[in-house]
């Protein structure tokens, strides 16, 4: 029979964790497994609380990176359940929490034998009052959320979000270690085997997002340089997201702004995204930089 698994994957968020498990545990049944990995102590004792009810499976994170973490759960699950062509990954994390019925919105994409990989929706819980909180707003509802209908309309591929998204466990056994964005790489390489990308709009994961310039930085380059860096990994050039892509798009975000204030930090973000762009070239194509010293916590966000 087949099995949904739900992995979290989580790092130095005990003060969160709680609230992503439960609102999993909310909307599941028995059809479903719980699995969270972390490498801190914090983070560990809060999910040993889960498991001693029995509700949740901890497999400790060895602390070299979310790839790792993630291909040490693969392995481990294949290990320990018997794997069917049906059985569907469902993949979040530690300091998000999904809305409800998001699961169900998820697997129901799943019913048709051509979807591979399905996406959920962001939804910023920051304010819009402030100029990074408007950006979350705006990169999520037109930079992701509108691009994804636009696409999935025009029957071509979408980069699911990291935050909640959901594969087919035949499909993906493994991932490289040093992936900066494993939900982009996951999404292509599922794409590349003939399945289609679906996205979920209902299927709601709230989110909080960076609230100054040094940790949108740290966030932005680590998730748009992993879009730069699947040339190493995918033969597909279909890209969703790139320089090219986005310079397409630059005229779209102009109808979101609702104030002069708002306007005005719109044409920032253009400026504040080309130095983005440009960091990522020189970080993945000059120095090549490994993936701990682009993948940065980012402090806040939890």
């Amino acid at each position: 029979m087949p099995m949904n698994f739900i992995i979290i994957t989580a790092y130095k968020e005990e003060k969160t964790v709680g609230k992503a498990i439960d609102s999993i545990l909310s909307q599941i049944d028995k059809n479903y497994r719980v699995i969270v990995t972390a490498p801190d102590e914090e983070t560990k004792k809060v999910v040993k609380e889960y498991e001693k009810k029995n509700k949740v499976r901890y497999v400790r994170d060895d602390g070299i990176g979310k790839p790792a973490a993630l291909n040490k759960l693969f392995s481990w699950i294949k290990n320990n359940f018997e794997v069917h062509r049906d059985d569907i990954l469902i993949l979040t994390d530690g300091d998000v929490y999904v809305g409800k019925n998001a699961i169900n919105e998820i697997v129901e994409k799943f019913k048709d034998p051509e979807v591979g990989v399905v996406s959920g929706r962001p939804i910023s819980l920051n304010s819009r009052d402030n100029k990074w909180g408007y950006y979350s707003h705006l990169l999520t509802d037109v930079g992701a959320h509108e691009t994804r209908l636009k696409r999935i309309k025009e029957n071509r591929m979408i980069v699911c979000s990291g935050y909640l998204y959901a594969f087919r466990r035949s499909l993906i056994s493994k991932i490289p270690d040093d992936a900066l964005s494993e939900d982009a790489l996951i999404s292509h390489l599922v794409y590349e085997e003939g399945f289609r990308t679906e996205y979920a709009e209902n299927a709601l994961v709230y989110v909080i997002y960076p609230d100054n310039f040094k940790d949108w930085i740290k966030q932005k380059r680590r998730s748009a340089g992993g879009y730069n860096q699947l040339k190493y990994f995918v033969k597909d050039k279909e890209r969703m997201r790139s320089f090219q892509e986005e310079s397409k798009g630059i005229f779209r975000i102009f109808k979101y702004p609702k104030s002069f204030k708002e306007f005005i930090w719109t044409i920032e973000l253009i400026f504040y995204r080309l130095y983005l762009w440009l960091l990522i070239y020189r970080d993945i194509n000059i120095k090549k930089k490994p993936l701990k010293d682009i993948w940065l916590r980012v402090e806040s966000t939890k």
